[in-house]
Formats: structure tokens, C-alpha cells, sequence
């Protein structure tokens, strides 16, 4: 359990909704953590779930902290980018939208507003949940946030999933060129598009709140939509700006949270030539830097401008 919002809540770990008094908290924990026991069958995964969620609610002190939207000191790389980035959060990770640092060091070109679209459409639908007539003081409140059904909060995990991968590439230097939030016309928009002199990269960063796998192609997990086909949608999104840039990507990344896989980087498809590549967001930087392409380089120079004479933003 981390504290990206499309993570599943304490409450919705023990399976209580979140106005049980505490002794309905306490049957609920006591139930989850028998079915869930190693040592009784259960999965070793949902157990550790249970203890944290217990950790955080199980006491009147901890949930009152966590019912009034305090932060849990949950280990950034699992949700948050690795290192230092041009973009921070002003409560030190929380959900409103980063601010630039100011500071001379040397950033990668950066054009479009990463996460900008997942965040128009996190508000639209949290207004929507709330009421149009009802004013929110703070869409960004942690208490709010969680309140909020999940498919509400996985919008916000995905504006904060792209602008983690933002601040990753922006940490790569000047030689290094990043479009966020491309038109892909029908097939929506494709989040970054990172050139680097080992290639053209399409990336698609997402954060679906728990562990993910590849199966026959695609991305599967529990916590994924039903018909939900990651890998095709960025295929698709590829294409659809590819074909209107008139550019050929290198390759299509697929970048999810430390938290969600067990290797750095997985090939979805055939190994010579794969269909996408599932990467560990914190091994990112490792595969711009060129460890996947195929040898030789790219025009840096050309591709930078025909992009910048072609590419559209939603």
C-alpha cells in the first residue's frame, strides 16, 4: 500500500466502508488478516496490505490523523520519481500540481504540460461526485482525495504518474528534447514522446495502484479496467502521432511505479523485436540513456525540428 490515490484505502483493504465504528474496524481486520495469513493459505501480499492498512486506521489516534488527510510516510520511490526534479510538491508529495524550482542547472527541453490533461479530467469528474452546486475549498485536500470512489482518484494517480516521468527527463540535461501531452486525434493523446541520441521514445506513464504483469501481450492486474488494453492504446496513440509527425519511434515504454513490478524492465512481445517495454520507473533514465535501442543513433537535430514544426497538444 502506497500513498498514490489510485492505491486502494485502508477501508477498502478490510472491506468496511469508511463510517464503521470501531468495532466493526476491528472484526473487519481480524477476518481480513485470517484469510490473508500465509501460514493459512493466504497471499503473502494481501497480508502485508492488511497489517499497513491496520497500522494506519487500527487505533482512534492514527485514524482520526488519516480521516483528516495526513500524509503516510510511505517511501517516495514507489510513487514519486527518483532523485531531485525541476518540479516539487510544496507539502513535500502531495497531490496538487508541482511548481517549477528555480535553479541554473541544465534541464532537458520541455514543451506541453505533462499530466495537464489527466488533471482537467480528475477535476471535472471529482466535481461531478461532489456536486456542481457545492464548492470545494481544495480539490487537492488528501481527505477529499480519498473519499473519492476509486476510479476517481486513479484520474489524479495518472496526472501524477506523467508528471514523475516529467521531472525524470527533465533531470537527462539539455541534449535531451520531451513533448508531453500529445493529440493523438481518435485515439486520445499520447503522454510524452522523449528523444534522446538513442532514439525516439513514446512513453505512456500510468499508475493503476497495484502490482501489474505481462499476459499474452498486454498488461494485466487486478485493479485494471475490464477490456482495459494498455499496451494496444499506446500502440495506437504511437501511430496516431507518428503518423502526423511523419517521425519513426524507436520504441514504446510503458512507465509504472517502482511498487507495481519486480524487474526493471520487461519486454511485452516478441524479444527482437518488442511490441513495448514494461520499465520500473525509477530504471527509466537508464533506458532513454540508450541500454534498449537498437545500434547506431538518431538526427537528433532533425527529428527536434520536424516535431516542432508538426506536433499538436491536446
Amino acid at each position: 500500500m502506497t500513498d498514490s490515490p489510485a492505491d486502494a484505502t485502508p477501508y477498502e483493504v478490510l472491506g468496511v466502508p469508511a463510517t464503521a465504528d470501531d468495532d466493526e474496524l476491528r472484526r473487519a481486520y481480524r477476518r481480513a488478516a485470517r484469510e490473508t495469513h500465509p501460514d493459512l493459505g493466504g497471499d503473502a501480499r494481501r497480508f502485508r496490505q492488511v497489517q499497513i492498512a491496520w497500522e494506519r486506521i487500527g487505533t482512534p489516534a492514527a485514524r482520526r490523523a488519516y480521516d483528516a488527510g495526513s500524509r503516510a510516510s510511505a517511501p517516495r520511490t514507489a510513487s514519486g520519481p527518483s532523485g531531485s526534479s525541476v518540479w516539487s510538491h510544496d507539502d513535500g508529495g502531495g497531490f496538487a500540481p508541482p511548481t517549477a524550482r528555480r535553479d541554473s542547472r541544465p534541464r532537458a527541453r520541455s514543451h506541453g504540460h505533462p499530466g495537464g490533461r489527466s488533471r482537467e479530467v480528475f477535476l471535472q469528474a471529482e466535481r461531478e461526485w461532489v456536486g456542481l452546486g457545492d464548492p470545494i475549498e481544495d480539490p487537492y485536500d488528501p481527505a477529499l482525495v480519498r473519499s473519492a470512489p476509486r476510479h476517481i482518484r486513479r484520474l489524479l494517480a495518472e496526472a501524477l504518474a506523467e508528471e514523475a516521468t516529467a521531472a525524470i527527463v527533465s533531470e537527462m540535461g539539455i541534449g535531451v528534447s520531451v513533448w508531453h501531452d500529445l493529440d493523438a486525434g481518435a485515439e486520445g493523446k499520447l503522454d510524452h514522446a522523449v528523444l534522446t541520441p538513442s532514439g525516439l521514445w513514446a512513453v505512456e506513464s500510468i499508475d493503476w495502484g497495484a502490482p501489474v504483469r505481462i499476459e499474452h501481450g498486454e498488461i494485466a492486474g487486478e485493479t485494471l479496467a475490464p477490456g482495459e488494453r494498455p499496451v494496444k492504446e499506446l500502440v495506437r496513440a504511437a501511430r496516431a502521432v507518428q503518423k502526423q509527425t511523419r517521425v519513426k519511434f524507436t520504441g514504446r515504454l510503458m512507465v509504472v511505479p517502482d511498487a507495481a513490478v519486480d524487474e526493471d524492465v520487461q519486454v511485452v512481445g516478441p524479444a527482437r523485436k518488442p511490441t513495448a517495454l514494461l520499465v520500473r520507473r525509477s530504471a527509466l533514465g537508464q533506458v532513454l540513456n540508450g541500454v534498449f535501442s537498437p545500434e547506431g543513433s538518431v538526427d537528433v537535430f532533425e527529428i527536434r525540428d520536424r516535431l516542432q514544426q508538426t506536433v499538436r497538444f491536446v
